[in-house]
């Protein structure tokens, strides 16, 4: 049977090192609920101690929470080498595990704290010992670690040495400048662990070199038994080990195993993005918005054939779906997958009609959704979209000192419906608007979940804007993308697509189902699995 290895994610103490990221408690506590509850991660680091009001509110919220419910062995805080002052402040917290930070190598010893190895000894065991008559889990941080054991491991082992005497419960070895080679990683690995029987080691890297994955797996070879780990690399400079990352290779490339829940990690992520404002790339493994997505017409004609371009990373273990793009790339293939998914009929003819004006909108740079098709389709081929809801006259207007206000006028199955309301910018004036006329239309506006505007660069003041908007509708999200020279009425446009799209699909949300064709390869490709969206809070972009 293969062996778990036991994860720690720090999202909430050195992701949060990452610059401009500040969790309020209520987030901090969403993450904490989301890493243990739906992720299932071994343990949480969630703050440092005596570091502010605020930290150790939100400390106190996230151990109040645990307690009750049975975690809070799984949560632990940082401390520091300072007597009895982190340990009482963590236990004021409510806190029962203590992670304290000692000196790894005799260079940040000599010249960062200017004492002697004996006095550096004796402090650590004061700390611990206290934090143990208090009742406490104590584990200690060797910072530094990775350069202690390149020129000071004699220092190293008398440190770990000393800490066996104290019981600590775990000895956690980072590599704090990210400096290792995934070699070197293994070996001092293997030399610690061989040199200490039956000690608990956690290896805690950083990504300087982008190596903190590799040197992940290569610290479980040498025989680590932890590894540290944040949500989508957050950390300070380049980051930490990637949750995402970690769990998906050694779940496929070792002979050990983890206990996360793999379909949860696209969701978690999705929330720490939204609460740190630290936006993924979109080519980032497991997690970014392009990942599971297929842009070349081959590479679509492949899966539809027999899954020709897909590897053991399938959307599906992570609560996702394969997309197939559309631009100047695309091929017949691509496109019958998007016609398939939106239950959309065309004869071969107007297929190559449409996919000529799809390759010749990407070839404009132009960003296309699957969303677009419809509105495409209506231009090629003549014929009207099942455009049920069109705005016929829209007012926002903001600024400095006064209220934000929209009005409008759309109409909708042949009636026209008039709404206005007020709001903390344009475009929630705007929405605010539209819940009204909702209600008037009986749909159920789907949540938005992000908001990202681009402007070409080039400085014009008159430039067109494009407004990408991702929609949650319960059951799956997608994405409208609205272009006008303003951005409020760029995000309208988004808006006015994305009320078509719930009402072509039914008020519901749920996607309609495919009219497959005869003999249509495309409609034999194996059907996504649909999933369940946790609802987010918005995006900080929402307020436009």
């Amino acid at each position: 049977m293969a062996k778990f290895v036991e994860l720690m994610d720090t999202t909430l103490r050195d992701g949060e090192q990452t610059k401009g990221v500040s969790f309020t408690p209520a987030e901090k506590l969403n993450i904490a609920k989301m890493l243990l509850l739906e992720a299932k991660i071994d343990r949480i680091e969630i703050g440092s101690a005596l570091v502010s009001e605020g930290e150790s509110e939100a400390v106190k919220a996230v151990c109040g929470w645990a307690n009750e419910a049975g975690y809070l062995e799984n949560i632990e805080v940082l401390g520091f080498i300072d007597g009895k002052k982190s340990v009482d402040w963590v236990r004021n917290c409510g806190g029962n595990a203590i992670n304290l930070l000692a000196k790894g190598s005799l260079k940040h010893l000599t010249l960062q704290l200017k004492k002697t190895e004996n006095q550096h000894f004796q402090d650590i065991e004061k700390t611990v010992e206290y934090a143990k008559e208090t009742g406490m889990i104590v584990n200690v941080y060797l910072e530094d670690w990775s350069n202690g054991m390149a020129k000071s491991q004699d220092y190293v082992f008398n440190l770990i040495t000393h800490l066996i005497s104290l019981n600590v419960e775990r000895i956690l070895l980072p590599d704090t400048l990210g400096v290792l080679m995934p070699k070197e990683t293994e070996g001092f690995i293997s030399n610690t662990v061989g040199s200490f029987h039956g000690v608990h080691f956690d290896f805690h890297a950083h990504n300087d070199y982008g190596l903190a994955t590799t040197n992940s797996l290569a610290a479980l070879e040498g025989g680590a038994r932890g590894i540290h780990v944040t949500v989508n690399g957050l950390g300070e400079r380049t980051g930490n080990a990637s949750l995402e990352e970690v769990v998906a290779n050694i779940n496929d490339h070792t002979d050990l195993n983890t206990k996360a829940n793999e379909k949860a990690l696209s969701n978690l992520s999705k929330m720490v993005e939204a609460f740190s404002g630290k936006r993924v790339s979109s080519n980032k493994p497991i997690i970014g918005e392009s990942v599971f997505t297929q842009t070349a017409g081959i590479h679509a004609d492949g899966d539809a054939k027999g899954g020709l371009y897909q590897n053991r990373l399938i959307p599906e273990r992570f609560g996702r779906e394969r997309e197939y793009a559309l631009g100047k790339l695309s091929g017949k293939a691509s496109l019958e997958q998007n016609l398939n998914a939106l239950g959309i009929d065309l004869t071969p003819e107007q297929e190559s009609l449409v996919l000529k004006k799809i390759v010749e909108l990407g070839d404009k740079k132009e960003t296309l959704t699957r969303e677009d098709l419809p509105y495409i389709i209506e231009d090629v081929l003549k014929r009207p979209a099942e455009q049920k809801i069109n705005m016929i006259k829209c007012s926002v207007s903001s600024g400095k000192g006064v209220t934000s206000k929209a009005s409008f006028v759309l109409a909708f199955n042949g009636k026209e419906i008039e709404e206005e309301a007020e709001g903390y910018g344009g475009y929630d004036a705007f929405m605010n608007a539209l819940g009204k006329a909702a209600k008037k239309m009986k749909i159920t506006l789907p949540s938005l979940v992000d908001y990202e505007v681009r402007i070409p660069p080039g400085g014009n003041t008159d430039a067109i804007v494009e407004t990408k908007i991702v929609w949650d509708l319960g059951e799956k999200r997608f994405t409208t993308i609205g272009v006008d020279s303003d951005q409020v009425m760029a995000a309208v446009a988004a808006t006015e697509k994305m009320l078509n799209t719930i009402l072509r699909n039914g008020v519901s949300g749920k996607k309609a189902k495919p009219k497959p064709k005869k003999n249509d390869a495309a409609s034999k490709a194996k059907k996504p699995v649909k999933k369940k969206v946790a609802k987010k809070a918005p995006t900080k972009k929402k307020k436009q």
